[in-house]
């Protein structure tokens, strides 16, 4: 199964605008770890998030 060209591009970006990563760090990650991250991630901007 291949995965989606689209989608690795939205993961690259929001962690590359999260931790400031370049693209090439990013694609080193093994795919389960950088989804891993992504999650993460949303976990700690909804958290971060104002409540209004």
């Amino acid at each position: 199964m291949t995965y989606a060209t689209d989608r690795l591009h939205e993961e690259i970006a929001y962690v590359a605008f999260h931790f400031h990563w370049g693209p090439d760090a990013i694609l080193d990650l093994e795919h389960q770890d950088r989804r891993r991250y992504t999650q993460q991630i949303a976990s700690l901007v909804t958290r971060a998030a104002p409540e209004g």
